[in-house]
């Protein structure tokens, strides 16, 4: 095995999760790493591979795709008995056995898969912090041992999940991210719409609630507005291990990483292949696009609602003040809120900044450090809970419509509506604009 550098051995000794091990067929080193957590998924990781087979195949001899199938101690025995087969089914791939027309495919071109068992008695993810956090985390931990360090080109590492898709030039696109040494960024995706009407509407308002979201950060010149889906990402080592890797959130794994990768380096948006998330209904996490579609057919929630444009006005006008070139006291930022609007003056007094801000100047001496200062105590979460706060206080949700027409406007688009389609016609016609603006 090569000797890995120093950086790398620094990071696995003080974060790495060491219980688990790599199977693997035989020990190769890669320039691009794809990561992918596997729960209760026998059934839909076969249309993953597929998928994937449709790439290019000369690329598959840099590539190696590691499956972690993942439980906890407590999950129940069905999706135990399903990680079984999946592990048995992957194993046979390991070992140049076919099982099926897909297997012989993978196993003739030489697709290299690894496959980590964090299922099995002894070897479940702990339940108070196993979820799609950890299982992530677990897969691109040991992928640091697999990288071509001897290498001049980058080390890739990419997130996909199970029961999503990819384009055929997946592959292909992912290696130019390689060449061009991109540290961080995300690809372009898409839900595929199910059959049914109903369930139609529901992953279109989902996605058009996401890109709404980060067309308002956009509009207000975020520094943070880039989608944070966790299929969709990809970083390359160094990067990875400057954040201190993955973290073990059980949800929203993918917006903390993706907003520690922001706070050190240039998130870039890939809109030349695509990630095709799953649109189903699931349990597996407590919110996210699962737990949105079940929410939209419970009926506990006004979907057909997004934040008043008015909110992101309001933050635009704030980051222009705060994030301008000069350095203000306290209590001059909190004056300068409260004429932007009470309520943002307000959730800055109950963020604690004139003390945290106050302290800020402090201790730093430099212009340039401060600016930074600025950007990790306005960071992404923080932005998100002033879009909630303002939602709460002042500017409740609005129509859907009503908020997609108002932001277009700022774009000079309109879309006229019909009553003579069905309504997730007119959404999905919507989203399609959304979509292109978001690129």
């Amino acid at each position: 095995m090569q000797e890995l550098p120093i950086y790398v051995t620094n990071y696995l000794r003080k974060f790495g999760l060491t219980k688990w091990r790599l199977e693997i067929s035989s020990y190769k080193l890669f320039q691009n790493i794809i990561v992918i957590p596997a729960i209760q998924e026998s059934e839909n990781l076969p249309r993953l591979l597929a998928s994937l087979l449709k790439c290019d195949k000369q690329l598959f001899s840099k590539t190696l795709f590691i499956f972690v199938i993942n439980n906890l101690k407590s999950s129940s025995p069905e999706i135990k008995e399903d990680n079984l087969r999946l592990l048995q089914y992957l194993r046979c791939i390991l070992q140049r056995k076919a099982v099926d027309q897909l297997s012989r495919e993978i196993i003739a071109v030489g697709m290299n898969i690894g496959v980590i068992n964090a299922s099995s008695p002894g070897l479940e993810m702990p339940d108070k912090d196993g979820g799609v956090g950890y299982a992530r985390k677990i897969g691109m931990d040991l992928a640091l041992n697999y990288f071509d360090y001897s290498s001049p080109q980058s080390k890739i590492l990419a997130c996909l999940d199970a029961d999503c898709t990819v384009s055929p030039n997946y592959l292909s696109v992912l290696n130019e991210i390689n060449e061009k040494k991109y540290s961080a960024g995300y690809f372009e995706y898409e839900h595929l719409l199910p059959e049914d009407d109903e369930e139609k509407s529901a992953i279109i308002t989902y996605e058009i609630f996401l890109r709404y979201y980060v067309l308002g950060l956009k509009f207000a010149n975020s520094s943070f507005a880039f989608d944070t889906i966790g299929s969709t990402m990809f970083c390359d080592a160094e990067s990875y291990i400057r954040i201190g890797g993955m973290n073990k959130k059980k949800a929203a794994e993918d917006f903390y990483f993706l907003e520690k990768l922001a706070k050190i380096t240039e998130i870039n948006k890939i809109s030349s292949a695509k990630v095709f998330p799953s649109s189903r209904r699931s349990w597996r996490v407590p919110f996210g696009t699962g737990q949105r579609i079940n929410r939209f057919f419970a009926g506990t929630h006004d979907e057909d609602s997004l934040f008043d444009l008015k909110s992101f006005e309001v933050l635009k006008l704030w980051i222009e003040k705060f994030f301008s070139d000069g350095v203000l006291t306290a209590e001059e930022y909190i004056n300068h809120a409260e004429q932007i609007d009470s309520s943002l003056a307000n959730f800055l007094l109950k963020q604690s900044f004139p003390e945290a801000w106050t302290k800020i100047i402090i201790e730093t001496n430099k212009v340039d450090q401060l600016q930074k200062q600025k950007f990790f105590w306005f960071d992404g979460f923080r932005t998100l809970k002033l879009i909630h706060y303002l939602r709460d206080a002042s500017y409740p949700m609005v129509n859907m419509f009503d908020a997609l027409d108002q932001l277009l406007a700022k774009y000079d688009m309109k879309i006229e509506h019909s009553n003579s389609v069905a309504l997730w016609q007119t959404q999905f016609e919507y989203l399609k604009v959304l979509r292109n603006l978001t690129i």
